[in-house]
């Protein structure tokens, strides 16, 4: 099989797996705000293994919570509707792709990175000021696409990765290589298949470009999170490397180097429990 289009990407999009129809729900409704919580509660119990996930993920150290939450509807209460949502949309994710369709591709380093990029994304954000819980989520969805390629197309990935390996490259010019789409493509196709709110859409499409006009800050946190963790070796990727980090998005942030080892440290500590609760 030789290089596709973008259009091979879309047309493989049905047969994906689908996300619990409450997260769908979620989803889509990530930018507004009368929604009815108590519905919402109770359709997220019906599930009970996405409900376990989840308040463990409350109750973890990402949140500090002074008290043990055990439904979904108190999760809301003491951490508030965005964030919960969140979590439900951060436990379901982990769960719903299939693994092992290629043998090159590291399944659980691709989500312990996600999970690192997620954790360090929100500790960025809390220090500029902006929305943490959008940045956790879009942490851990700013590589999605790659699980759509994979899927999709798992013998082509798998010379993906046989490229990457031969020429020491970055996996997104590997992609571009071998198949003729990368991971941001197929990402920006996935959001718009599953109706994400335009800031992810954005965080997803400029993470590897946050100097771009239109990138935002969202897309700058996302980026040298990205970076960061590579760098930290979360993923545990054999042979990874560290992406370099675009001067606009490091000096956009602001942050001096004592900041930054504080991240680095606050994002170690975190990633072990969120990883242990997300891939458990």
């Amino acid at each position: 099989m030789s290089a596709i289009v973008l259009d091979d990407v879309l047309k493989r999009l049905a047969d994906l797996p689908s996300l619990p129809a409450v997260v769908m729900e979620l989803l889509t409704s990530i930018d507004q705000e009368d929604i009815d919580i108590t519905v919402l509660a109770k359709k997220v119990s019906h599930d009970q293994a996405l409900t376990a996930k989840t308040l463990r993920l409350a109750n973890s150290s990402l949140y500090g919570l002074q008290v043990r939450v055990t439904t979904i509807q108190q999760a809301i209460t003491y951490l508030g509707f965005q964030t919960t949502r969140n979590l439900i949309t951060a436990s379901a994710l982990t769960g719903c792709f299939a693994e092992g369709r290629c043998a090159a591709f590291d399944h659980k380093a691709f989500w312990r990175h996600s999970i690192g990029s997620a954790c360090c994304a929100k500790v960025l954000a809390r220090r500029v000021r902006f929305n943490q819980d959008y940045a956790f989520t879009a942490g851990l969805l700013h590589d999605i696409g790659r699980l759509v390629l994979v899927s999709s197309f798992p013998d082509l990935y798998q010379q993906v990765m046989e490229y990457r390996a031969a020429n020491d490259t970055y996996v997104q010019d590997a992609e571009l290589a071998v198949m003729g789409v990368d991971h941001v493509q197929a990402g920006m196709a996935l959001a718009e298949h599953w109706n994400f709110s335009d800031t992810m859409r954005m965080a997803i499409a400029f993470h590897h470009d946050p100097g771009l006009p239109d990138a935002g800050l969202l897309a700058t946190i996302v980026h040298v999170a990205n970076a960061i963790v590579h760098a930290l070796d979360l993923g545990r990727e054999s042979d990874d490397l560290v992406p370099a980090v675009s001067p606009v998005a490091w000096t956009a942030l602001g942050l001096n180097e004592e900041c930054y080892l504080q991240v680095f440290r606050e994002t170690e500590l975190q990633y072990e429990e969120i990883t242990m609760i997300l891939m458990g």
